[in-house]
């Protein structure tokens, strides 16, 4: 499921420099799998449920870095995603945020990999983040999130049926609440109209004609 998802963003990704990188050597898609075997072996029972490592690093041998050197940063967005896809489609939950790093060990030959992969909590326990409609990734924190028209806005919609300062995501003591600030046309949450609510992972905001995504994780 994340697996398959992953590989099929790389079938995007490979495209013009990213292309020669992947006819040799250690594939991402053997990262991925390895790291998602890490999230499972170090699983753990928590109050809410089964917790998941959140903060991965990954080893790679001095030829395999060089080769996705040039898109690192593209690669761990990648690698981020699929670990949040596979926590969803096996119902585990993080307590920090996701992040992947990939670093050199010059005592790994090429095309052997190693991954330790960490629970890190985040702030009070609390962790979030918005997906925008592009694919683009906001993450929340204890600042109050605003959408609207205005620029300096956090997540900003151009768009005539969005308010100037429209809704708030703000930080509470069981996680995220959107806020409907007064706007003209009203917020929704998963299609109701809404005037406060308790986000939950996957909750699909409507602001104007933005749908955003919130995912817990």
């Amino acid at each position: 499921m994340g697996l398959q998802r992953f590989e099929r963003r790389l079938e995007r990704l490979v495209e013009g420099t990213f292309a020669k990188a992947f006819r040799s050597g250690l594939q991402p898609v053997e990262i991925a799998r390895r790291m998602v075997r890490e999230l499972d072996t170090n699983r753990t029972i928590g109050v809410r449920g089964t917790v998941a490592p959140n903060d991965v690093t990954v080893y790679l041998a001095p030829e395999d870095y060089d080769q996705f050197e040039s898109f690192t940063d593209s690669l761990t967005r990648e690698l981020e995603d699929a670990a949040r896809e596979h926590a969803h489609d096996e119902g585990y939950h993080f307590l920090g945020p996701v992040h992947v790093d990939l670093v050199v060990d010059d005592h790994l030959r090429r095309g052997e990999l190693d991954v330790h992969a960490v629970i890190k909590e985040g702030p009070q326990g609390r962790v979030g983040s918005l997906v925008l409609p592009d694919g683009r990734r906001i993450p929340l924190s204890e600042e109050p999130a605003v959408i609207g028209r205005l620029s300096d806005c956090t997540v900003p919609i151009s768009d005539p049926q969005v308010s100037r300062r429209h809704a708030e995501i703000r930080a509470d003591i069981e996680g995220y609440v959107v806020h409907d600030l007064g706007s003209l046309n009203g917020t929704t949450v998963n299609g109701e109209p809404v005037g406060e609510r308790l986000l939950a992972d996957g909750d699909v905001i409507g602001v104007g004609p933005a749908k955003i995504r919130f995912e817990a994780s």
